[in-house]
């Protein structure tokens, strides 16, 4: 009898695919100066995006600052500029 493989789900990192903002670690201090690692983790939205240039919707994990960027200059604008700093390739 062959040994079972299971099939690993691909995990999606906490990682926004405009900024590039991912988590970042420090303290967590408590009132008596107690310092204990944390993670920081960006505030991240899963947004659908209709791109009208290139006739398709795109989803994307992205960061809210970057939904205030998409905001005032537009998704593909903001695509393009994460496409060439190599963040995303959607």
């Amino acid at each position: 009898m062959q040994p079972q493989i299971k099939k690993r789900k691909e995990i999606m990192a906490n990682v926004c695919e405009l900024t590039g903002k991912k988590a970042i670690t420090g303290h967590k201090v408590s009132h008596s100066n107690i310092k204990t690692k944390k993670k920081f983790y960006p505030n991240l939205l899963k947004k659908t995006f209709f791109i009208a240039e290139e006739k398709k919707s795109v989803t994307l994990k992205i960061s809210t600052s970057a939904l205030k960027n998409v905001t005032k200059n537009g998704i593909y604008a903001c695509l393009k500029e994460a496409r060439e700093k190599g963040f995303t390739t959607k």
